[in-house]
């Protein structure tokens, strides 16, 4: 008797948990394609399927990061959330009010005018300028980067840091906590001895326990008084060029101009997350400098809003001309691939770029099994030949462009904080697509055809690489 009522108990137990899989799913999930397999697996696979889900359904990055969120708004500054006027502070030009309406919406902030960017490749042009500004900087130098590697370039920035320390600039230091695993040295350590303030980004850690390696800090920008550089370049030897084979293709940006103001403003917004300790922002004051209109865009973790991916879905629906795309990796949401295809299948010139040569290979093996339906609709994609780029770059219709730290996969667009900007103007869009299209003249067109030649193993090994995309 006992052991019947036991039995009966379990069983109700278990189809409990099912059904409470299911409504958690049912009520988080944006992909109802996803809802409905776990759906399926919590009440197919009594006790093992809600176990799974547990296991593997549930985002806990995001549950954490909107946790962290809530306790940081009562610290935040005003600068956090400034007032947004209706009507844009300068005139916007009608050929581009289309566009910059996208990023305007989602962003919550108008276009600055009277900016130059400056395209630096690969360190060997990008880290003397950095290091320039940086010994010439009178009162901040804020860096944040995901990697500072030990090495020589880690060295000579370590020494002019120290150095403007010395002279009594505010100089400050944020490395990610697990970008910082990429070096067995800390060469930052030593900085805080010479006066540089060092932060990490929620670094591992046991007490309180902190394991997560998701919810990083990809974000990359270097502000020295009123010049800045910002885009996807880390600090490290490897994207030295000079004198080797292998080594990191990137670009970074030099900026002048009002954006810089608000390079300033997210690098302290990104120093108060990390420290708990927001520093009042100083006026604006940096001058004209250029014909760009830019616009910051912060996106990361913690909230409803996929801002990024929303803008580049955006843009893209509005191209009528051309989209080019660089990046490193590729595996972009479904709605990406969709705003692609339909560009291409209106007529759009759409091409992306893509490294041959990936430092992750189960992301490139992945890759594949996205190419077909993009190739079949008309989009044209390029294999970049080795060394490895880390490039990030894209354009559209040859007035916008954007620039900065996300790349096209699920981590960057849903688990990291990552940094853009937008920028309008045709002389600089040109600029890019100019280099993109120099790229794509070197590099080998992927066709169908191409993809039909790979062996059953092969299309079965991308197609399981493929189905972790989610959290590659």
């Amino acid at each position: 008797m006992i052991i019947g009522v036991l039995e009966t108990l379990v069983l109700i137990g278990v189809h409990v948990l099912s059904w409470i899989a299911v409504c958690h799913a049912l009520l988080t999930k944006h992909d109802p394609r996803a809802a409905l397999g776990w759906t399926v697996t919590a009440l197919l696979l009594p006790l093992v399927g809600p176990l799974l889900y547990a296991t593997f359904g549930i985002s806990r990055a995001e549950s954490h990061a909107s946790r962290m969120m809530r306790q940081q708004q009562p610290l935040e500054p005003d600068y956090a959330d400034p007032p947004f006027p209706e009507l844009p502070p300068e005139d916007v030009p009608e050929y581009i009010i289309s566009m910059e309406r996208i990023g305007r919406r989602l962003t919550e902030q108008h276009l600055c005018g009277g900016n130059s960017l400056t395209a630096l490749h690969n360190g060997d042009e990008a880290y003397p300028a950095m290091l320039k500004a940086i010994r010439e900087a009178k009162e901040q130098v804020f860096l944040c980067t995901y990697i500072f590697n030990a090495g020589k370039t880690a060295t000579d920035f370590g020494n002019a840091m120290a150095e403007a320390a010395e002279r009594g600039v505010d100089v400050r230091l944020l490395v990610d906590g697990i970008g910082m695993l990429y070096s067995w040295r800390k060469p930052w350590k030593k900085l805080a001895e010479r006066g540089v303030t060092v932060a990490m980004f929620l670094p591992p850690r046991l007490f309180p326990p902190n394991f997560s390696i998701n919810l990083r800090n990809h974000r990359k920008m270097l502000v020295c008084d009123n010049t800045a550089f910002t885009g996807g370049m880390n600090i490290s030897d490897d994207n030295i060029s000079a004198g080797k084979t292998k080594y990191v293709q990137d670009v970074h940006f030099h900026c002048q101009g009002p954006i810089v103001d608000q390079l300033r403003r997210a690098f302290l917004l990104n120093w108060g997350f990390c420290t708990g300790k927001y520093t009042p922002l100083p006026p604006a004051s940096t001058l004209p400098a250029g014909e760009s209109r830019c616009r910051i865009i912060m996106d990361g973790p913690g909230s409803e809003a996929d801002v990024l991916n929303d803008i580049y879905c955006g843009v893209i629906n509005a191209a009528r001309q051309s989209v080019r795309i660089m990046t490193p990796y590729f595996l972009p949401s479904h709605g990406f691939v969709s705003a692609l295809r339909s560009a291409a299948q209106r007529g759009v010139d759409v091409q992306v770029v893509l490294p041959a040569k990936n430092n992750l290979f189960y992301v490139h093996w992945a890759q594949f099994r996205l190419l077909p339906t993009l190739l079949e609709a008309g989009v044209r994609v390029w294999y970049q030949p080795p060394p490895f780029a880390h490039t990030k770059l894209l354009t559209v219709d040859y007035y916008y462009s954007q620039i900065g730290s996300a790349n096209l996969d699920t981590r960057s667009l849903r688990l990291n904080f990552e940094l853009n900007m937008e920028i309008f103007n045709t002389s600089f869009c040109g600029e890019v697509a100019g280099y993109i299209d120099k790229i794509i003249s070197k590099s080998t067109e992927i066709t169908a055809e191409d993809l039909k030649k790979q062996s059953l193993p092969v299309k079965l090994r991308n197609a399981g690489c493929w189905i972790f995309s989610p959290y590659l």
